[in-house]
């Protein structure tokens, strides 16, 4: 392992402007000035590439004007914001790249209009102009900053198959490219910056990891570069015991391990990608969650094994806008062959499943509520009958060792008592357990489980010190 290089991830809210990219700049400078090589995985800027998209629908339904009023919106935002991050000669050199980015942009746009068509392959290369432009502005600006910024096309080096909209990365090949393009650079004592999401197929074509891929980029850098820790850079203070929109005393979690971190991002905790964790994983690589408008929390570092945890649970997540099917046959077709039968056709239409219940003549599972539900269950139909049952939320909690808390399922759903439970797991992993409710009842669930399992947080593992002293400001406030 390199303990010497760094892989720091900043999201689209950490470039979001100059303030934030200077922000940034700042917080590299410090792992710099301990002697550590950053390599720097940015997003696009806050909302572009949810604009970017809206770029290529306008552009695929014909409307060429639309498409371009987008494109012109996002230029001039982009260079409004390296005039306020760059000096005049600085400026003046990466004006050109923006310009000469955002023509091609322009006639990619003009292009899918006149055919009147939007490929999946075509879409990839629409939104990979928000990474290629925030990366290139960010290495410039560390450039003006003393810190050698060098720009690298990340379509150089994280190269995938060809399963546009999320591609699947060759890691061989990354490493191999990593070690020729980026470790040098590292050595050279340059802080190479790069656009996280994109990437390309082995003949060049560029591709997208999947959104929220920003964070698989930096797991896949740190892995090809065996770095020392990956950090990534957010706008909260790490993970947290639950989303703090809906309770505002959750607390950091300090640790955690890396099977909980990857339950806790699948099941809807939205500051990790579910991949990030595979990587590292593989590699025994650290990774922390840190703010970035905060820099000097400490975050939530997540590793391979945690501490332990007096409290059975570390946190809890809600995953929304999914829907039940109900497949009930008769006793005669409950024979050897159904459930693959079943499970053929989500496998046919790349449909993932979150949970799944059976008994000896019916299966109900859960999915994301996706536009080819028709589809599926009309092929279902023809084995079983069939129901769905839509806008329903899984509520997951996870924690170390569930199974070793006696009475653990009782407390949970006499929290939640006033509540209807539709479907009930628990892991095989002894780390999970969920339920499915109505989405209406999400924050009323969340309210009510966390106030019984910490109301008593073990300190070794949770900000407890945090929430005290919030507390004392409020009450202070109130006096």
């Amino acid at each position: 392992m390199r303990e010497f290089i760094v892989v720091m991830k900043f999201g689209g809210t950490s470039v979001e402007d100059a303030k934030a990219m200077e922000r940034t700049a700042a917080i590299v400078a410090g792992r710099r000035n301990r002697g550590l090589g950053a390599v720097v995985v940015v997003s696009a800027m806050a909302k572009v590439t949810d604009q970017l998209l809206s770029a290529a629908v306008a552009a695929g339904r014909g409307d060429r004007a639309g498409a371009l009023a987008v494109s012109s919106r996002l230029r001039n935002r982009h260079i409004d914001t390296a005039a306020d991050l760059l000096d005049a000669e600085r400026l003046l050199k990466l004006r050109v790249t923006l310009d000469l980015e955002f023509d091609a942009l322009d006639d990619l746009l003009r292009g899918i209009a006149a055919v009147g068509e939007l490929t999946p392959r075509t879409n990839d290369l629409v939104v990979s102009f928000g990474e290629r432009l925030s990366s290139r502005m960010v290495a410039e600006a560390f450039a003006q900053r003393g810190l050698n910024g060098a720009h690298v096309d990340a379509r150089t080096c994280i190269i995938t198959d060809t399963h546009y909209g999320k591609a699947v990365p060759q890691e061989a090949a990354i490493e191999q490219k990593l070690l020729a393009l980026v470790l040098p650079l590292i050595e050279a004592g340059q802080t190479p910056v790069m656009g996280g999401f994109i990437g390309s197929t082995a003949e060049g074509i560029t591709t997208t990891l999947g959104r929220g891929g920003s964070d698989y980029t930096a797991a896949l850098v740190g892995g090809g570069l065996h770095a020392g820790a990956i950090e990534i850079w957010t706008d909260v203070n790490g993970i947290m015991t639950t989303d703090p929109r809906i309770c505002p005393d959750a607390l950091r979690v300090k640790a955690i391990s890396f099977e909980e971190a990857a339950e806790l991002a699948y099941f809807g905790a939205k500051v990790l990608h579910p991949a990030t964790i595979l990587p590292a994983v593989q590699k025994s690589i650290p990774v922390w969650v840190l703010n970035s408008r905060n820099a000097e929390n400490e975050g939530t570092k997540i590793t391979a094994v945690a501490p332990k945890c007096a409290s059975p649970f570390k946190s809890i997540a809600a995953k929304k806008r999914l829907t039940i099917i109900d497949i009930v046959a008769s006793r005669m077709l409950m024979s050897h062959g159904y459930l693959k039968a079943v499970f053929d056709v989500f496998d046919k239409f790349e449909c993932a499943i979150d949970m799944v219940s059976t008994s000896e003549v019916s299966i109900s599972l859960t999915v994301d509520s996706n536009q080819r539900l028709p589809e599926i269950c009309a092929e279902l139909a023809k084995i079983a009958d069939v129901k769905m049952e839509g806008h329903k939320a899984l509520i997951c909690l996870v924690g170390e060792d569930i199974r070793g808390h006696n009475g653990i399922a009782g407390r949970v759903f006499t929290a939640v008592s006033h509540v209807n439970v539709r479907m009930i797991s628990q892991g095989a992993s002894e780390i999970n357990m969920s339920f499915m409710i109505e989405e209406e009842d999400v924050e009323e669930a969340i309210r009510s489980l966390h106030a019984v399992f910490f109301a008593d947080p073990d300190a070794t593992v949770f900000d407890v010190a945090a929430r005290d002293v919030a507390a004392a400001v409020q009450v202070a406030s109130k006096v």
